[in-house]
């Protein structure tokens, strides 16, 4: 079977170039009896640089690419001539990438925007020439500096999918078909558990020409954090929803139990996506009258709640409309 073009876990060894270092080289010319120190700095070693690009949205162009090495820098020569710097190692990712020192597990930092950059290590300093050391009692230093040396380190880094809306549901629980109707994604949907085995985004058209990205997140099952089904491996998108929409079906045993598991996966996870605005859509309701959905409203968890059908667009617009007035209000606060 072929594998998926969506990575988002990737280890990286990168290098940095090392600092060229500083010329002793003095001033030779006829007529000039006595030139003195004339030597040039070395060049500053280039470095590793992670760099923000929209256009991005996996990280498998590194998949095959594990060895990261900026250019080292020349050294410095003659008539204070330095030496040319060292070539970046620019390294373009998704937006939502995060980098962590693979040894200490420690966050080296994220890129959230557009172009955006941070730098993974830094290109060795130049070194100095020997002009940089003359003075009144030492006219002829025959001495200079030497170039910084190279850095090198191992990296994780980790796609966070960075979405508005994140759909969270056990599988089968209609995420995708919701994300096929309001939005022009196009996911795999199919009658069968994990369907869905990479996040999915669209962008959902609100009223007034307004519009926000949603994204649908593989099926949630109990037992996830502790690695059972898909495991925490995408449970990390999560963390970047604005706001998590619950989705259980209406055929369910019980869904105020349903939500109760899904919010505690995700509370063993990371307890602050507990946070994160909450609300809940009862899923597969077209064959629901409106007196079954009063009945049920009892039933359901203390939070905003609206039945829909995906199929029969029952209520798809007031969903809409109600997880753009959410959003509006989240960036109020």
């Amino acid at each position: 079977m072929a594998s998926s073009n969506f990575v988002d876990y990737v280890k990286i060894f990168c290098r940095s170039g090392s600092g060229g270092s500083g010329s002793a080289h003095f001033r030779r010319e006829k007529f000039v009896a006595f030139g003195g120190p004339d030597g040039g700095d070395g060049g500053e070693g280039g470095s590793v640089i992670l760099r923000g690009n929209s256009q991005y949205w996996t990280l498998i162009h590194l998949k095959y690419q594990r060895h990261i090495f900026a250019e080292n820098a020349e050294n410095g020569s003659g008539a204070r001539c330095s030496g040319r710097n060292g070539k970046d190692s620019v390294i373009q990712v998704p937006l939502g990438t995060v980098a962590r020192d693979a040894e200490t597990g420690e966050v080296v930092g994220e890129v959230t925007t557009d172009g955006e950059e941070l730098v993974l290590l830094r290109g060795g300093r130049g070194g100095l020439g020997n002009w940089h050391f003359k003075t009144s009692t030492n006219q002829a230093p025959r001495y200079a500096q030497e170039g910084g040396p190279a850095l090198e380190g191992t990296f994780i880094l980790e796609l966070k999918v960075l979405a508005d809306v994140g759909l969270v549901g056990f599988p089968n629980a209609g995420k995708s078909t919701l994300l096929s109707v309001v939005s022009a994604a196009k996911p795999k949907i199919a009658n069968y558990a994990f369907t869905t085995l990479e996040p999915n985004l669209g962008i959902v058209e609100a009223r007034d020409g307004h519009s926000f990205v949603m994204a649908d997140i593989p099926g949630i099952i109990e037992g996830a954090h502790e690695g059972k089904g898909l495991g925490t491996r995408f449970l990390r998108h999560i963390e970047r929803n604005s706001i998590l929409l619950f989705m259980v079906p209406a055929d369910s045993a019980d869904i105020r139990k349903e939500y109760e598991i899904l919010l505690n996966e995700l509370t063993m996870y990371n307890p602050e996506l507990t946070d994160k605005k909450r609300l809940l859509a009862i899923t597969k309701c077209d064959m629901l009258d409106e007196q079954m959905m009063d009945e049920m409203r009892s039933q359901l968890p203390d939070l905003p709640a609206v039945f829909i059908s995906s199929v029969s667009g029952l209520h798809i617009r007031e969903l809409k409309d109600m997880l753009w007035q959410a959003l509006q209000l989240e960036n109020e606060q």
